[in-house]
């Protein structure tokens, strides 16, 4: 016979594992007391035990929140302040303050554990946009468009329309000569001084260079009616390294000026120009006209706008090569030959014949200017 305790753990499954004894092993009774302990329910002797709360999510905290909105809130202010042309205010003594306290701020959020990261993103943007940075650009800004209403009374923003130049009478304008009249006469000056030099010393000449027109500013902060203008210059191809030789050509000269009612030329390259000997030896190379790089003279027509220009540059008198480098960049850029005499003609405040009838009309808006 079987025996029938035997048959209990048998279970009637051939292959099966016994089935455990009744109230099953001890070891399994201690393991599972110790597993209802650590989820905090009753073990067989009746005591509870609890587990520890799971760690709740740390939030943000309430001073780096402060932090970065102030930043971003004042960063907006000198964006739009800047755009309002209000570059002068960016720097008065109120946003200085504001800008102190949101520092202040931002240092405060950094030394807090839970704030640190906003107040280290609130740092990094204030570095970028701050009174200095904004204010800086704004006056870029203001400066290459003449921006500037922002700041400017009405009383401004009406002297920056005046078409004349500050310094400059309006009759001396409409009774002087146009840009054209100054123009042909400069043209006609420079072609007898060319053929003149021409005829004397068999001087060949190369044109460089463009006619330069540009508008003038009125002295407002506007720009004015009345324009700039510099010629084309014209240089000798042959070079000219002997004084004596520049002193000739500068007589041939005058006596063209004379022939024209025109003052002699006069000599910017010493010291008798009002500049002192140290500048004449830094402008031309030597305080000694003898050992100069460049001689450089001058005559106008005065009251009139024109003004004539006469330099000879010499590269035999160049010790150091600097004079040289400079020559060279100039003739690439403009075509002319490094050394020799150069013409131009230059005048400023000069009113085009186009211009003449807006100008006057607009004059109406002006009296006693």
């Amino acid at each position: 016979m079987v025996d029938r305790q035997r048959s209990r753990y048998v279970g009637g499954a051939e292959g099966a594992p016994p089935l455990p004894p009744p109230g099953g092993y001890p070891g399994a009774r201690r393991a599972s007391a110790g597993l209802d302990a650590a989820a905090g329910l009753a073990t067989a002797s009746g005591d509870v035990t609890y587990t520890a709360e799971p760690a709740q999510k740390r939030s943000v905290n309430t001073l780096g929140l402060v932090a970065i909105s102030a930043t971003v809130l004042f960063v907006l202010t000198l964006l739009l302040m800047m755009g309002a042309g209000g570059t002068d205010a960016l720097y008065g003594a109120s946003m200085l303050v504001i800008q102190l306290v949101v520092v202040g701020v931002i240092v405060a959020a950094l030394v807090t554990p839970r704030g640190r990261m906003l107040g280290a993103i609130a740092l990094a943007v204030t570095l970028v946009f701050n009174v200095a940075t904004v204010g800086a650009m704004g006056a870029l800004r203001s400066a290459a468009t003449h921006a500037y209403d922002g700041t400017k009374s009405e009383q401004q923003k009406h002297e920056e329309g005046y078409p004349g130049a500050k310094g400059t009478a309006d009759h001396d304008v409409l009774n002087g000569p146009s840009l054209e009249d100054v123009q042909a006469e400069g043209d006609q000056l420079m072609a007898e001084v060319r053929d003149r030099l021409s005829a004397r010393f068999g001087y060949t000449w190369v044109q460089s260079g463009t006619v330069d027109i540009s508008p003038e500013r009125n002295g407002y902060g506007g720009e004015s009616m009345l324009k700039r203008y510099m010629s084309t210059a014209w240089t000798t191809r042959e070079p000219v390294n002997d004084n004596d030789r520049k002193r000739e050509i500068i007589e041939v000269i005058d006596e063209v000026l004379i022939e024209r009612g025109m003052w002699e030329l006069y000599p910017l390259n010493t010291s008798a120009s009002g500049i002192s000997r140290e500048m004449v030896a830094k402008l031309y190379g030597s305080a000694d006209p003898e050992r100069q790089h460049t001689w450089e003279y001058y005559t106008d027509t005065y009251p009139e706008p024109l003004r004539f220009y006469v330099n000879a540059y010499d590269l035999s008198k160049d010790p150091t090569g600097d004079f040289r480098l400079q020559r060279e960049a100039v003739s690439a850029q403009t075509g002319e030959p490094l050394e020799g005499v150069q013409l131009a003609i230059y005048a400023r405040h000069v009113l085009p014949e186009s211009d003449r009838a807006a100008y006057e009309e607009k004059l109406k808006d002006y009296p006693g200017f």
